[in-house]
């Protein structure tokens, strides 16, 4: 098993220019086919082949016809099931390291159609050549990119170490657009952040499950617990988190509940796809550093903690949640998490090609399937005081054509006509509003952890109607722990 898992991991989200993606290789087996293939659909398909290589307006390669004939086919089972070409496959690989090669920006869609920035990353290119966050990027390598989508706008910033790329930006306040190259570097995207937010309760943030993470995780609490050996309590932030490797959210689990419990579990049509996984090392070992959970404090077991989560927590994420959840050791607070429980396994086609394919469910400690559903915080608490802000409007696993339905629970109906219009008069407000920085003064989910944690009232989402025409609940009390 620990062979196995060495080469295991969840498929994520990105959100950098140069995204990190996560992956799921796997030591499942092949199972064989039992029945012939199709000869009339496949006489179809080599007859359709002809015909557009004789009949087509214009010339069509015979590699173009071979790829899009994949692509489609793997692509139309699931959301998470690809044809991964060479580029996408060395960007899925690459993605597991917590390196890239960009700039070492954090971006989102602006509401101008711009690409925003949200944050450069600490000692970056684009830190380095003064990006801010807020600054809009309206021209890449002076071509305008209005309405240009984000993964389009990553593809163009992403490129070889120490090729150069221009930007053309708008800053506030500043009369002139600026005009930045910025030379591509390897950058290091650093997944565990945390401080002491006040004297006895510290904030862990988790960005990205990579290879590093579970040894900066061990790092980082020591660090924090050598600062305050009196912690009264802990916010684990796993908010916008889209996932990323198996171990690391086994190993994170590991590092509060006792050691050997069941962390997660998957079930699919593979014999060998249906496991169970546990918090031991060697289901969470990655950098062959030995046992870093063996060195973290005591009181880690015991220590009052809250997770934070919102839409953007996705994958592994979820799962860390879950095992939490279902243990008792901590209190779920924020936004039903995205939903994906899927496992996707890497098989490599050969010329350095490979498919991404869906081949087993996840479920929490209690046998709940996270797909399609997600995890439902204890505490369901809005981004801000007055809203779930644009978390509110993000899509979800079950929203997502094709998606893989959930075995164990009945999914949730799909949103009214009058809540989606309602959703649609907030959006142009929504989207005018600062970003929020994630442990700052101003993060109103954290200020409802923390409040929590000390016995204190906490501020309730809103009922889910009209969200144009509902007021702020009033503050609901929290549960005092013993």
């Amino acid at each position: 098993m620990g062979s196995t898992l060495k080469n295991s991991g969840l498929v994520g989200l990105g959100a950098l220019a140069g995204v990190a993606f996560s992956m799921q290789f796997s030591a499942l087996a092949q199972k064989p086919v039992e029945q012939g293939m199709p000869l009339e659909e496949l006489r179809q398909l080599s007859d359709a082949y002809d015909l557009i290589k004789t009949d087509y307006v214009e010339a069509v390669p015979d590699k173009k016809l071979l790829t899009d004939a994949l692509t489609g086919m793997v692509a139309s089972l699931d959301p998470h099931s690809a044809y991964l070409d060479k580029k996408a496959y060395r960007d899925l690989r690459e993605g597991t390291q917590g390196k890239f090669v960009g700039l070492g920006i954090e971006i989102a869609q602006s509401e101008e159609g711009y690409i925003k920035i949200v944050a450069p990353i600490e000692d970056s290119p684009a830190w380095r050549a003064g990006i801010k966050a807020g600054d809009l990027i309206t021209r890449i390598n002076n071509e305008a990119i209005q309405n240009l989508g984000i993964d389009e706008a990553i593809k163009k910033m992403r490129g070889e170490p120490l090729t150069k790329v221009t930007l053309t930006l708008l800053r506030k306040d500043v009369a002139l657009p600026l005009v930045m190259t910025i030379t591509r570097q390897e950058i290091i995207q650093k997944s565990v952040k945390g401080k002491i937010v006040e004297p006895g309760y510290a904030w862990l943030r988790i960005s990205q499950f990579q290879k590093p993470t579970v040894d900066d995780m061990a790092a980082r609490l020591s660090a924090l617990y050598q600062q305050d050996p009196a912690l009264k309590g802990l916010v684990l932030d796993l908010r916008n988190d889209p996932g990323g490797l198996l171990q690391g959210a086994i190993g994170v689990s590991a590092a509060f509940l006792p050691r050997g419990v069941e962390i997660v579990s998957t079930n699919g049509q593979l014999a060998n796809s249906r496991q169970s996984y546990l918090g031991k090392p060697e289901y969470y070992t990655l950098q062959g550093d030995g046992d870093v959970l063996a060195r973290l404090p005591a009181a880690l077991k015991t220590v009052p903690m809250v997770v934070l989560v919102n839409t953007g927590s996705a994958s592994a994420s979820e799962i860390v949640a879950g095992a939490l959840q279902d243990y008792k050791r901590a209190v779920i607070l924020g936004s039903q998490t995205f939903g994906k429980g899927s496992v996707q396994t890497i098989k490599p086609l050969g010329g350095d090609t490979a498919v991404k394919l869906t081949t087993a469910r996840y479920y929490t400690p209690h046998g709940r399937s996270i797909q399609a559903r997600g995890i439902i915080p204890d505490f369901l608490v809005d981004e801000n005081a007055d809203g779930d802000g644009l978390n509110g409007f993000r899509m979800r696993e079950a929203d997502l054509e094709k998606h893989l339905s959930n075995d164990r629970d009945k999914e949730s109906a799909a949103s009214t006509r009058e809540q989606l219009d309602a959703q649609r008069r907030l959006l142009a407000i929504e989207r005018k509003r600062k970003p929020l920085e994630y442990g700052s003064a101003d993060d109103f989910q954290l200020a409802q952890a923390l409040n929590h944690l000390k016995g204190l009232p906490v501020q309730l989402a809103k009922p889910a109607k009209d969200p144009a025409a509902e007021a702020p609940a009033a503050p609901a009390p929290a549960k005092k722990r013993k």
